[in-house]
């Protein structure tokens, strides 16, 4: 990992909003309606109670998993450090939390992470929809339900799609013997494991990286700091889980009838998660959009790292909604944010959003169409006046222009027809070639002092990007990046694209902070099939080593099928229901032990000596077969540089 010299103090320090910041403000301020009440009134209505101050521990640290008191600072008029938009979206989200009844019989808690739980009563106990993104959280929800409205078991649970925020608390709610004795079922939409565990495992290093800056973890909550995600008030950082699903929503058109309710269900596949569903509750006129719906503009290309999303298929999944339910139903909630109520009301809002994506969609392929390119589109895009100032359609968390820029690359990839875009030089060397003919550090540090008081934060971040990844101990330029980092974040309506900046700004500053090596935790781990484990492993194969050599091992499971592993052209290969009498090594294990073993959950002598795992054969091939696997390290630069890659010979 690299490491650099910090900033000064005084450097690190966060600075004031400038003059072209507070002009930003401004005009932003007499575009939209920011007085506007109807958003609060809809976000307090049915306020049963909350915690206070609103604190949820962890339950193995001592820190809170959550602790929006310290938001507080909310209260006061927006000042010139956030944009006002943002200030708004952040009172609404991080001062209206607790438990809310939407209608008699179905509850939420908001606020206890950034997505909501619902409640919906059922004859005997609760059936809970998402139980949030960790069981500190989850266990929170609903405790405050049970101690405010009486307790009732749980029944059920549905997991509205395949984000972690909606199933990773699932051990707060409910335990796996519970789930496997038939006590409590488990339901999601069809491919939910797969995407589930693809997304938060396979690629859930870089993604978690990543999601620390989106999601601003780094930040202090300060007017110059944290303010909100956009998406909801902040995420909970807790003990995360993972438990299969017992009933599968498979087809388009399915119904259910849990604990006495009965459920509607529409397949969403493909919008706004690759596994995701909405649902209507004939006995409420209550209508689940899940998060295909939401008080802002959300992500069709999230910039946590996730696959493109389908903004036409989103937009035709609303109107298939409005088709199915709009007629029937009296109040629409979702999984983030607050409901709305009234069937004209929510029926005009489902058609905002579903012309929301359609629009950036359409305008994205004309423009497409008629030859520009994918940052020229995002350039040139900009809403019809009756989407773009209505609160629901605004870039808290998603925007138009990173929105349009996912839609190109959903259609035509990431290479905008240009050669001299096919095959360009990897950062580095074309950050070296940029300040050489640039003149060199000084020269390009007096052009960005100039342009940075001009107010051409975008320009000056550009340039100087390539200073610092030539030079990351040239200190003035890593402060005056830092503060043009600042001054974008400042001026950002987006929750996320604040924290990216702001978060690359302490970075520039202080340094990497201390981190931890990737792993699932065991929670994951003991809820996550064999088959996703083994892809998991593959991802973590270092190719060059690995195809030095050719190995076999026998895999034995008491309660489970027996697998060969082999390792074959630098590749991971798991074949199930098989065994080579030629390998050179066996291994007997439980599936738990197992796991625990490969993803080093436990040392392996601590295993051997338990009776847990027994190896039979040359044991040197599980030494090598080990040293195979690359360790992540969780922490890694984003925008400092990283250790140059060094090209394969070519032979």
């Amino acid at each position: 990992m690299t490491d650099y010299q910090p900033l000064n103090p005084i450097d690190q320090q966060p600075k004031s909003a400038s003059p072209h910041t507070l002009s930003h403000q401004a005009s932003v301020t007499k575009f939209l309606s920011l007085d506007d009440q109807a958003s609060f009134e809809n976000a307090r209505r049915g306020f049963l109670g909350t915690l206070e101050p609103m604190r949820i521990p962890h339950l193995h640290n001592d820190r809170s998993v959550i602790d929006l008191s310290r938001l507080a600072f909310l209260q006061d008029e927006s000042p010139g450090t956030v944009n006002p938009s943002l200030w708004r979206q952040a009172k609404l989200t991080a001062l209206h939390h607790g438990l809310f009844e939407v209608v008699p019989g179905i509850y939420q808690v908001r606020g206890f992470d950034i997505a909501n739980m619902t409640l919906i009563q059922g004859q005997t106990g609760w059936i809970i929809i998402d139980p949030l993104t960790c069981v500190e959280s989850a266990k929170a929800a609903l405790d405050i339900a049970n101690e405010t409205l009486g307790h009732r078991k749980v029944v059920a649970v549905i997991h509205t799609h395949s984000h972690v925020d909606h199933f990773a608390g699932i051990e707060g709610v409910t335990t796996r013997e519970a789930v496997a004795s038939g006590e409590v079922s488990i339901l999601a939409p069809l491919d939910f494991v797969d995407e589930a565990l693809n997304e938060n495992v396979l690629a859930g290093n870089v993604m978690g990286r990543r999601a620390t800056y989106m999601y601003g973890n780094l930040l202090e909550p300060s007017p110059t700091g944290f303010v909100s995600t956009g998406l909801g008030a902040a995420l909970a950082l807790g003990t995360t889980g993972f438990i299969l699903p017992t009933d599968i929503i498979e087809t388009n058109h399915e119904t259910r009838l849990l604990d006495g309710i009965e459920i509607e269900f529409q397949l969403t596949m493909g919008s706004e998660a690759p596994a995701e569903m909405v649902f209507y509750f004939p006995q409420f006129k209550a209508l689940c959009m899940s998060e295909i719906t939401t008080h802002h503009l959300h992500n069709v290309y999230t910039p946590r790292g996730a696959q493109v999303r389908d903004a036409m298929a989103w937009s035709n999944q609303i109107q298939e909604a409005i088709d199915r339910f709009g007629d029937r139903l009296e109040v629409e909630f979702a999984s983030h944010h607050w409901p709305t109520w009234g069937q004209a009301e929510a029926v005009a809002y489902l058609k905002k959003q579903r012309d929301l994506y359609r629009y950036i969609h359409d305008q994205t392929l004309r423009l497409a169409n008629l030859g520009y390119g994918p940052d020229e589109i995002a350039e040139a895009i900009t809403l019809p006046p009756s989407l773009a100032q209505s609160f629901h359609c605004r870039d808290y968390y998603g925007t138009v222009k990173h929105n349009a820029k996912a839609v190109y690359v959903k259609y035509l990839g990431y290479f905008d027809g240009n050669p001299a875009n096919l095959d360009q030089h990897p950062p580095r060397a074309r950050a070296q070639r940029y300040v050489e003919a640039m003149g060199g550090a000084e020269a390009i540090m007096s052009r960005c002092q100039k342009d940075f008081e001009a107010g051409d934060y975008r320009w000056v971040a550009e340039v100087l990007n390539h200073l610092v990844t030539t030079d990351v101990d040239h200190l003035p330029a890593r402060a005056l990046l830092a503060d043009t980092f600042e001054q974008m974040g400042y001026q950002a309506e987006s929750g996320p694209w604040r924290n990216f900046y702001l978060c690359g700004a302490f970075e520039l500053r202080t340094g990497l902070p201390k981190g931890s090596r990737y792993g699932p935790s065991s929670g994951m781990a003991e809820g996550m099939p064999l088959s996703n484990l083994f892809e998991a492993m593959g991802v973590r194969l270092n190719g060059p080593r690995a195809a030095e050599h050719q190995i076999s091992i026998n895999i034995c499971l008491s309660e489970g099928p027996n697998i060969l592993l082999e390792i074959e052209n630098g590749v991971l290969h798991a074949h199930f229901d098989r065994i080579s009498s030629t390998a050179p090594l066996t291994i007997d294990a439980t599936e738990a032990a197992f796991k625990q073993l490969f993803l080093g959950l436990r040392e392996p002598l601590e295993l051997l000596q338990s009776g847990a795992v027994t190896l039979t054969g040359d044991i040197e091939i599980l030494m090598t077969f080990r040293g195979l696997f690359d360790q992540f390290e969780r922490r890694f630069p984003m925008v400092t540089p990283r250790a140059p890659l060094t090209a394969p010979e070519v032979s």
